[in-house]
């Protein structure tokens, strides 16, 4: 029963009586050179394809570094315009170094801030806000220059507690300047 596979394809070989017929080998390469152009066809709007999308995506990356391009020059006028904020910038403040004088540091600007933003100058009263805006700008170049020394030798008791009187200061001179600007507003009205 068990036969040698190698012995069965050799006598098969023998027995075979098949061939091809005549001419069937150049029948089949006519016909695979008339499907040949087809296919040439196909590859040729396959490739215009391929350069159609290439060029997209060359414009693409053009524009696209012309942007990245065109950022830094602005960025370098902007900070060529601004160096001294960008001094201020390098400065620490009191929220560098904790949440909770970052806390008191925002109260007391915001508060100074609205205190700014609620005094209302008038004739009479210009020399009155012009002299207390100098003492402003005093404190102001004072807390600079304490932030300066907070940044240069790191945080200690003395230069925090120097920052959060200055911003106290700043707050009550400003809250003196309306008390002031009120009386002077009420005898001017009894005149």
């Amino acid at each position: 029963m068990a036969q040698d596979l190698r012995q069965l394809l050799k006598n098969e070989d023998k027995d075979s009586q098949l061939k091809m017929s005549e001419g069937h080998e150049a029948r089949f390469l006519k016909k695979l050179d008339e499907a040949q152009p087809e296919e040439t066809s196909i590859k040729k709007r396959f490739s215009v394809l391929q350069i159609a999308a290439s060029v997209v995506i060359l414009i693409g990356l053009a524009f696209g570094t012309y942007k990245f391009m065109q950022q830094p020059k602005s960025i370098e006028n902007h900070v060529v315009n601004n160096q001294s904020q960008t001094n201020e910038d390098q400065l620490k403040s009191l929220g560098d170094i904790s949440p909770d004088l970052k806390l008191i540091e925002d109260y007391y600007l915001a508060n100074i801030n609205l205190e700014l933003s609620k005094i209302k100058q008038t004739p009479e009263s210009k020399e009155l806000f012009d002299g207390y805006l100098v003492r402003l700008a005093e404190l102001n170049e004072e807390y600079k220059r304490l932030s300066v020394e907070l940044t240069q030798n790191g945080p200690n008791e003395l230069t925090v507690s120097a920052l959060i009187d200055n911003l106290k200061l700043r707050l009550n001179l400003l809250y003196r300047l309306k008390e002031q600007l009120h009386d002077l507003n009420a005898s001017e009205e009894v005149l």
